[in-house]
């Protein structure tokens, strides 16, 4: 059964939209509000809500990359678009690999 390119970029586009708020929904659950008594708690509360925003993108990146390689039909455009949200699907996963030492640092600078 054919289906038109038209109605499989909309169905993707709803599926990526679908996916972003789900990510966005997790990312809003997954730390409650805590009143900070200290400098360092801050930096902590900072450094988990930053590891969970970064992955959360990057995720959505992979999966918009994903959705895209699936329905590019071999247009080699679009199988360009797919391979860099893959790239920045990985930019974003080494970022918040790396989240824990640019704290580490920042915690190093205030003193605490």
């Amino acid at each position: 059964m054919y289906i038109p390119v038209r109605c499989r970029r909309a169905a993707a586009r709803a599926g990526a939209l679908a996916a972003a708020a789900d990510a966005l929904a997790l990312l809003g659950a997954a730390a409650p509000a805590r009143a900070a008594d200290d400098i360092p708690t801050v930096i902590n509360n900072l450094q988990t809500w930053l590891i969970g925003i970064l992955a959360g993108l990057a995720t959505l990146f992979l999966v918009i990359g994903g959705v895209r390689y699936v329905i590019s039909g071999g247009n080699p455009g679009e199988v360009e678009k797919a391979k860099t949200a893959f790239k920045s699907a990985g930019i974003g996963y080494c970022l918040a690999i790396l989240a824990p030492v640019v704290i580490t640092i920042l915690k190093s600078i205030v003193g605490g």
